[in-house]
């Protein structure tokens, strides 16, 4: 395979020619030492490398400097478990997921927007039949009657498709940060009938902080920033030949709509959930909400 050639970063003005040059030597041996990797593979590593060494450069990284974010992503893996991805929170704050999902999106641009599948997703949720409460019945909180809707881009509606939900409490924690509960509380994953539609009751999702007990909340707290989310309702859909939508429904008129921590928010999937005047149906409580959606998926390309 031939050798790649590419261009070592420009050192600092203030280094000494012979330490640039040295610079330059070894980061050409280091994007070479890539040249036989499987050519996707390389392409990631050796602009990786290349982004690094130029990192390291352009901001004079001392040793201290770096054996403290070395230390960071130790303590980030160490607080990392089957119910808490510390990598993800990091991914999701520094912009990286909503980043990833734009390009993704990108390449759908007439389906419903997607959004960060975020750290508190769980495989295999309950199977739940229509109409369940995800809540259990029992959560304070607004109680809210979902109507959802799953179609294709010509509006044809996708009976059988499989729809994931899950969302925090109203005191802003996930079933998977609570271990006294006993099994899964308001997540579930249900199916659309025959005319592509389902429906569920859950509660008003309220804002939320991120967790921040760990290396990411430092981070955070270190640059002045606050941890908390907008109020969403998180959503992954497939269905055979179609592209499976990982989204969020965020409630309008939320609070940090428009400072959202991990830059998640859209306006085409910011919607109402607004208050119902007429008696609630099934004994629940008022006051309570409706949310009324379509989601579009586009084909498998």
């Amino acid at each position: 395979m031939t050798t790649t050639t590419r261009s070592a970063p420009d050192a600092s003005d203030a280094l000494a020619p012979e330490t640039a040059t040295a610079v330059k030597a070894l980061t050409q041996e280091v994007l070479q030492s890539f040249d036989q990797a499987p050519a996707r593979l390389r392409t990631l590593l050796q602009s990786l490398v290349g982004h690094l060494h130029t990192f390291v450069l352009d901001n004079d990284l001392t040793e201290a400097e770096w054996r403290y974010a070395i230390d960071f992503l130790t303590r980030a893996g160490h607080i990392t478990s089957d119910t808490r991805q510390e990598f993800i929170l990091l991914s999701d704050t520094l912009g990286v997921s909503s980043l990833l999902d734009l390009l993704t999106n990108s390449r759908t641009p007439e389906s419903t927007p997607s959004a960060v599948l975020g750290p508190f997703y769980v495989e295999g949720p309950p199977n739940l039949p229509e109409g369940t409460d995800i809540s259990g019945g029992h959560l304070d909180g607004d109680p809210v009657l979902a109507n959802i809707t799953v179609s294709d881009l010509q509006s044809r509606p996708i009976p059988d498709a499989v729809v994931d939900v899950w969302q925090a409490n109203q005191d802003g924690f996930y079933d998977v940060q609570l271990p006294d509960l006993e099994g899964p509380v308001l997540r579930g994953r249900l199916r659309t009938d025959t005319k592509g539609r389902l429906s569920f009751w859950t509660i008003l999702p309220a804002p939320y902080p991120i967790p921040d007990d760990g290396p990411v909340g430092q981070m955070l707290s270190a640059v002045g920033r606050h941890p908390m989310r907008a109020p969403h309702v998180h959503f992954m859909i497939a269905a055979p030949g179609k592209h499976t939508l990982v989204t969020q429904l965020f409630v309008e008129g939320g609070d940090y709509l428009d400072s959202d921590t991990v830059f998640g928010v859209k306006q085409a999937i910011t919607v109402p959930f607004p208050v119902q005047n007429d008696p609630p149906p099934n004994g629940h409580v008022a006051p309570w909400r409706r949310l009324d959606f379509t989601f579009h998926l586009a084909d498998q390309t």
